[in-house]
C-alpha cells in the first residue's frame, strides 16, 4: 500500500487506446454567476478570413467564465464615433474594435480599443504587429490584455500547455496553445511518457521517459529539439520540478533504496541528496521564491503533502484533511497550494489557502490527476476522464468556471500549464 501512489505516476498514461490524432475540441461546462457583459466587434479587413482575430478573442474571453460576449459579432472599427445607446441597448457594457492592414512588409497591423459603453469613453487601445503565422498569438495577447483592463490580473490566453497523448501504441508529447490549438509534436515514443514540466523561460521541458525500459529525466530544448538524460541512475528517476532560476532540478530517485527527494543541476551534474528518510519521499515542487520545496511522502503512515527548505532540513507536514493526498503544485503568488486528494474512494482536485488552510475540492471526477496552475494563478489544469478516455478539465480556483479540453481521436494525460513569455 505504500507505494500505490508512486504507482499513479507510472500507469497516468496507460489510457484507453484510440486510433489517430486530432487537435484538441473545448467544451464549456461552467461559467461564472455574475459575468461583465461584452461586445466583441469584428475586426475589419481581418487578412486571415472568417474574422479569425474577433472570433478567438471570443473565444478567449468567454471560455475564462467571467465574460457574457453579447451580439454576433457586428464589424466595428477601432477609431470614429460609436452608438453607445445602441449597445447598451444590447445589453453590452464593454465593447472591443479593432482592424487589420497588411503591412509593406508582409507583416500584419492589428489595431483594437476597448470602450466602456456606460460611460461613453474609451478605456485602452493598443497597435500590434506579428508575422502572419503569428496571427493567433496575437488575438491572445489583445485578449490577455482585456482580461487585464477589466479584471487586474494578468490575462494568461497567449501561453502555452504540454501534455501527454495517446492513439494505439504511441505516445506523444505534445504543446500547444492555452486553447489546445496549434499543437505541435515534441517527442514520439512507444514508452509511457509522464510527468513533463516547463522551465520558468517556458524554452524546455523536463520530464519522465520509460523509452530505457525504465524511468529516466530528460530535459529537452524546444527551439532545437536536443535533448539530454539528466537523471539515469540506478532505480526509478521520477518527478521532476525547475527551480525557479532554472539552474536546476528536484528529482526522485531510487537510487539508494527508498525513494528520496535529490538536487541536480539542469545539466545532470552535482546531485545531492535532500531528504534522508526511511519513507517514500516523491513529487517535489518549488516555492515561487525558491526557498521552499514540497514534497509527498507516506512518513506518516499513508501519502501526504510536507515542505522543508530547498537545502533540506526540518520537514513540516502540510496537509491533514483525508488520509491520501498527493501531487503537490503551488500557486504562481505562494499563497495557494492544490493536490489530489483520495476521499471516499474518489481521486479529485483540491485547493489549500496556505495562510488561513481553508480547503476546497475544484473538481467532481473520480480520477482526477496532475493539477497544473496557470501562470496567472487563476485556473488549474488537470487531467479528468470522459467516456472513458482522458481529458483535461480547466476549473477557476474559486470554483465559478470550467471547461474541458478533449480529443476524438486520442487519450489525453499528464498536462502542465507553461509559464508568462516575453
Amino acid at each position: 500500500m505504500k507505494r500505490t501512489f508512486l504507482k499513479l505516476l507510472s500507469i497516468a498514461c496507460l489510457s484507453t487506446i484510440l486510433p489517430a490524432r486530432a487537435q484538441l475540441r473545448v467544451e464549456i461546462s461552467g461559467v461564472g454567476a455574475n459575468r461583465l457583459p461584452i461586445a466583441i466587434g469584428q475586426f475589419a479587413d481581418d487578412p486571415a478570413g472568417a474574422n479569425q482575430i474577433s472570433a478567438i478573442v471570443r473565444a478567449d474571453l468567454e471560455r475564462s467564465g467571467l465574460f457574457r460576449i453579447i451580439g454576433k459579432g457586428d464589424p466595428v472599427r477601432e477609431t470614429g464615433a460609436v452608438n453607445d445607446g445602441l449597445w447598451k441597448s444590447l445589453g453590452a457594457d464593454m465593447l472591443v474594435g479593432g482592424s487589420v492592414h497588411q503591412l509593406s512588409d508582409g507583416r500584419i497591423e492589428i489595431r483594437y480599443r476597448l470602450r466602456d459603453t456606460v460611460k461613453g469613453s474609451d478605456v485602452y487601445a493598443l497597435v500590434l504587429t506579428a508575422k502572419p503565422q503569428f496571427i493567433r498569438f496575437a488575438a491572445h495577447r489583445i485578449a490577455d490584455d482585456i482580461f487585464e483592463k477589466l479584471t487586474g490580473l494578468r490575462g494568461a490566453f497567449a501561453t502555452r500547455i504540454t501534455y501527454v497523448s495517446r492513439s494505439g501504441p504511441e505516445y506523444r508529447l505534445e504543446v500547444a496553445d492555452s486553447d489546445g490549438e496549434n499543437p505541435f509534436i515534441a517527442l514520439r515514443s512507444s514508452e509511457p511518457v509522464i510527468s513533463p514540466v516547463w522551465s520558468p523561460d517556458g524554452s524546455r521541458l523536463a520530464y519522465v521517459s520509460f523509452e530505457n525500459k525504465k524511468p529516466v529525466v530528460y530535459v529537452q530544448d524546444l527551439a532545437s529539439n536536443h535533448r539530454m538524460a539528466v537523471a539515469n541512475f540506478k532505480g526509478s528517476n521520477s518527478a521532476p520540478a525547475w527551480s525557479p532560476d532554472g539552474l536546476r532540478l528536484a528529482i526522485a530517485l531510487s537510487r539508494e533504496g527508498f525513494t528520496q527527494i535529490f538536487m541536480i543541476n539542469a545539466d545532470g551534474t552535482d546531485l545531492r541528496r535532500l531528504t534522508n528518510s526511511s519513507a517514500i519521499d516523491t513529487e517535489p515542487c518549488f516555492s515561487p521564491d525558491g526557498r521552499t520545496i514540497y514534497f509527498t511522502s507516506d512518513r506518516s503512515g499513508g501519502p501526504q503533502i510536507y515542505r522543508m527548505n530547498a537545502e533540506g532540513g526540518e520537514v513540516r507536514r502540510v496537509t491533514f484533511s483525508g488520509n491520501y493526498n498527493i501531487s503537490p503544485a503551488i500557486s504562481p503568488d505562494g499563497r495557494m497550494l492544490t493536490y489530489i486528494s483520495r476521499r471516499e474512494g474518489r481521486f479529485q482536485v483540491y485547493v489549500l489557502d496556505l495562510a488561513t488552510s481553508q480547503e476546497t475540492r475544484l473538481s467532481d471526477g473520480s480520477r482526477d490527476e496532475s493539477p497544473s496552475f496557470a501562470p496567472n494563478g487563476r485556473y488549474i489544469m488537470y487531467a479528468s476522464d470522459a467516456d472513458g478516455r482522458g481529458t483535461l478539465s480547466v476549473a477557476a480556483v474559486d470554483g465559478s468556471a470550467r471547461y474541458i479540453l478533449s480529443s476524438k481521436a486520442s487519450s489525453i494525460r499528464e498536462p502542465a500549464w507553461g509559464p508568462f513569455t516575453r
